[in-house]
């Protein structure tokens, strides 16, 4: 019987990795020190610092996410020219039992990402949706898989760290179990040498 291989292609990519360690006192002090300090947002509540990976208290998780950063920039994006790819904002957000994430995007930025300050492995759940709404003709699936749906769910854990397009519309639904959710959500953007001479696409920021 002949042999048949499944291929991607125009994948989006998901990056995952988990940090491999406990939080420090240090670092639980700031992220109990912000949940203190937050703003209602929409299902949940977001920390009123929008700049929480500039804070030295927080150089644990900026290490870490730095380098799930340059792993998608090598890995999916794998830049030509000089281009610098630098976090804009950076925020907590705190999620109750029966509260949810909005479905959304994340304008302005090109990497977005969630470092899991604390989730529970069998309750907790990012799901991405499929950029392409329209499906001429629609097929019930016996088996749902990565090129049949129009949603994905990833279960998350303490640790988990996600990085994904920006474009890519998400969101999380009603918090189940009994323990507040606590993400680090951040934006990444870019500087230097995007486009070629040669196309006329060139763009020098």
């Amino acid at each position: 019987m002949a042999q048949f291989e499944s291929v991607g292609i125009f994948p989006q990519p998901v990056i995952k990795s988990n940090i491999g360690r406990e939080w420090t006192e240090k670092e639980l002090d700031f992220i109990n020190y912000h949940s203190d300090n937050t703003h209602n947002n929409m299902g949940n509540t977001t920390s009123n610092d929008r700049y929480v990976l500039n804070a030295p208290e927080a150089k644990g998780f900026l290490d870490f996410i730095s380098e799930g950063i340059q792993v998608y920039i090598d890995k999916v994006i794998s830049p030509k020219n000089p281009v610098q790819f630098y976090i804009t904002q950076s925020w907590l957000n705190y999620t109750q039992p029966g509260q949810y994430h909005h479905t959304h995007e994340h304008p302005n930025s090109i990497i977005s990402g969630v470092l899991y300050i604390n989730a529970d492995l069998e309750k907790d759940k990012i799901y991405f949706h499929n950029p392409i709404k329209y499906k001429q003709i629609s097929f019930p699936a016996k088996e749902w898989n990565w090129f049949n749906s129009q949603s994905w769910f990833f279960q998350v854990k303490t640790g988990d760290l996600v990085l994904f397009p920006s474009s890519l519309t998400h969101n999380v639904e009603a918090k189940e179990g009994d323990n507040t959710r606590c993400s680090l959500a951040f934006n990444v953007f870019a500087k230097g040498y995007f486009g070629e001479e040669e196309s006329l696409t060139a763009l020098h920021l």
